[in-house]
């Protein structure tokens, strides 16, 4: 079976055992966590969520990706700014779906 689940304003198509890695979410490793945002389970489109599906998944963990660098230049001005970015995710196994 597979759903769209939406979160973090992001559209995700999951199915039982897919491991993502979504925006962080306020949540611990090794617990559970709800989705009720299911834009489509096992072929049923939802206006816009279907009502009573539900995706279950477990926390893994929380951590940083890889530092992006954005450099600002200006030529022919001396201007130059190196900044780096970490963005925060959150790492998740999809237990199950429920229609």
């Amino acid at each position: 079976m597979k759903a769209v689940i939406e979160t973090g304003g992001k559209q995700y198509l999951v199915e039982e055992g897919k491991v993502l890695y979504i925006e962080k979410l306020d949540a611990e490793a090794g617990s559970e966590i709800t989705f009720d945002k299911v834009l489509m389970a096992d072929g049923v489109l939802g206006k816009p969520y279907v009502k009573g599906a539900t995706v279950t998944a477990t926390v893994e963990k929380n951590g940083k990706a890889k530092k992006v660098l954005v450099f600002k230049y200006n030529s022919k001005k001396n201007y130059r700014r190196t900044q780096g970015h970490r963005q925060p995710y959150t790492k998740v196994t999809i237990k199950s779906i429920n229609k």
